[in-house]
């Protein structure tokens, strides 16, 4: 029975490693015990519950206004623990975090193997995205197995001395998640906060927004928040949806520029379903996520990213998405074209999302068990 241990600590590492935990439960000889950090707490324990799953530990780490360095210590000493009382043979991580990071670090140190899902994505440049590109190349210096979801990130870890023999293509699992969020939306047809007075049909056409960046905050979001600003008194038949992140630097010039649109909504941030349901349902994607870039394209959205780098240039290269950085007018002239040019529109709406088929879980699975 080989003991494997899957451990994260924020919503996007749940959406992405859940399909993963539910297709190694499938498999008889390996034993699965899920641990969450609870980085991000009740952002994480909301994907848990739509997906109904239970973590076998919780370590609660999040607390308020919580420092990288205090976060990474918490994590560290957590963890050391938890690998001493249970002792898996292999321990999952997915993408770029702080608790990925922490958790590749003391596997590192109990010898435990580390496979990294989501490996290999890179900008080559320390500060951006920060800290997440830092993490990455960490605990790729760490892990034993490098589950790489495009051909762009294998060949970074190559180039980075990364044994081919330990490096697969996999696709990503985000896309295996997002098929099971479009059926459970489908199904249950979820109410968006703040907007649970409209169907979301009566509001189309819509921008969807979304920005949390560090890299972004100061004069970053306030040129964001202009762009969106003039746009929506260029366009008045559009609506222009965004859910704030609770971080005041995103709040504090979103509200302050943004909130007497009568165009824009400004809501709370939304849960996994009903984010999913907005997505679905959007026109354009105005987002500086890594997962929005990933997921968006496989619903036939385009998505303009508010980055000065992407860790993920194979969708540029595919069409699905354009890097647009935070200059008001870039922003403005993008949607601007999307909105007034029908074909660069079906252009991008139609281009084949380079990040998987939805399989991915099953192919690591299949690597684990050979």
């Amino acid at each position: 029975m080989k003991k494997i241990s899957i451990v994260f600590g924020t919503r996007p590492e749940a959406i992405k490693l859940i399909p993963v935990i539910l297709e190694l439960q499938k498999e008889k000889n390996f034993e699965v015990n899920v641990c969450v950090t609870a980085q991000h707490r009740e952002m994480l324990d909301q994907v848990l519950e739509i997906f109904d799953v239970t973590p076998d530990v919780d370590l609660n780490l999040m607390k308020p206004n919580q420092t990288l360095s205090g976060l990474t210590a918490n994590i560290i000493s957590s963890i050391d623990k938890y690998f001493s009382e249970y002792k898996p043979d292999i321990v999952l991580v997915q993408g770029d975090t702080t608790t990925v990071m922490g958790v590749s670090l003391v596997a590192f140190y109990h010898k435990i193997k580390v496979g990294h899902v989501e490996a290999g994505l890179r900008t080559h440049k320390k500060f951006s995205p920060f800290p997440e590109e830092m993490n990455r190349v960490l605990t790729s210096r760490i892990a034993d197995i490098h589950f790489a979801p495009t051909e762009i990130s294998k060949q970074n870890l190559l180039d980075e001395g990364v044994s081919e023999s330990v490096t697969h293509i996999t696709g990503n699992t985000v896309i295996d998640a997002l098929f099971l969020a479009t059926k459970k939306v489908e199904e249950i047809n979820p109410k968006v906060l703040g907007l649970e007075n409209f169907e979301l049909s009566d509001l189309s056409p819509y921008v969807l927004i979304t920005g949390h960046r560090r890299e972004n905050f100061g004069d970053g979001f306030i040129n964001i928040c202009e762009a969106i600003s003039e746009l929506a008194e260029r366009y008045k038949d559009y609506n222009f949806i965004f859910p704030v992140h609770l971080n005041p630097n995103v709040q504090d010039p979103v509200k302050e520029i943004l909130s007497d649109k009568k165009n824009v909504y400004l809501l709370e941030p939304q849960t996994y379903l009903p984010f999913i349901s907005l997505m679905m349902n959007s026109k354009i994607i105005l987002t500086d996520s890594g997962g929005v870039q990933e997921e968006a394209p496989s619903l036939g959205k385009p998505v303009l990213v508010m980055r000065e780098d992407t860790e993920r240039p194979e969708a540029i290269t595919a069409g699905t998405v354009k890097l647009v950085g935070t200059d008001k007018n870039r922003i403005t002239d993008e949607v601007v074209n999307l909105i007034d040019n029908k074909d660069e529109y079906n252009k991008m709406a139609n281009a084949v999302n380079p990040y998987g088929d939805g399989l991915a879980s099953g192919r690591i699975r299949k690597l684990l068990m050979d």
